[in-house]
């Protein structure tokens, strides 16, 4: 059961996928060798007339797993201190079990087959996702291994705009600097833009192969 009194499962919607949005904050650019600091998970429900609305964000810190590399330019962007004693953090292993099976079971409420990683530059967040399951060997990613959506496309195309700051602000949308590289702030924002986007084109066209939405 959903406490969505308007939900509607996807299944029919994105190909038997599940968008999933996903913003991570690590140590560098390396998903092999740089560490996974934070990472934040929103999903998405559909309602009656097909469009998209965020549901709710899983939100994580993590801990820097034994031997990560950490460069400090990475740090003094994300303003994350590892270190810092206030900062509850969980093993990686445990932060990422946790998103998956959150991941899971929205994929079997509505009906698809699996999850598809929604982000901003969604590769490079895919690739930290994918490299910390295989390196805690985690079974059962409900992520496709290698397809996403990324939003740099997609406001390229529904706002003439790149950067999510300046997408969001071109989509009508709050932005506030000072919460941005934070991996929930982030993902709430390109959660927003991907459903702004889709809700638009929802507004004007039926995509193909969901007529019988209703029916799901």
């Amino acid at each position: 059961m959903t406490e969505d009194a308007d939900f509607r499962p996807m299944g029919n919607r994105f190909r038997g996928f599940l968008p999933v949005v996903v913003d991570v904050e690590t140590g560098g650019f390396n998903p092999q060798t740089d560490a996974l600091l934070q990472i934040a998970a929103v999903i998405l429900r559909m309602d009656a007339q097909g469009n998209l609305h965020r549901h709710r964000t899983l939100s994580h810190h993590v801990q820097p797993f034994e031997g990560a590399h950490m460069d400090p330019k990475s740090l003094e962007v994300t303003g994350i201190n590892p270190w810092h004693p206030l900062r509850i953090a969980t093993p990686e292993d445990e932060a990422l079990r946790e998103v998956f099976r959150e991941v899971r079971q929205e994929v079997k409420l509505n009906h698809c087959t699996r999850a598809i990683l929604v982000g901003h530059n969604a590769g490079f967040d895919l690739a930290f996702v994918n490299a910390t399951a295989e390196r805690t060997q985690l079974k059962r990613n409900p992520f496709h291994p290698f397809s996403n959506l990324d939003t740099v496309t997609l406001s390229a195309m529904a706002y003439g705009q790149t950067v999510l700051a300046r997408a969001v602000q071109k989509a009508g949308l709050a932005w506030d600097n000072a919460e941005a590289h934070s991996a929930t702030y982030d993902a709430e924002k390109t959660a927003d833009i991907f459903c702004d986007v889709m809700n638009r084109w929802n507004g004007q066209v039926t995509p193909l192969g969901t007529e019988n939405l209703d029916k799901a």
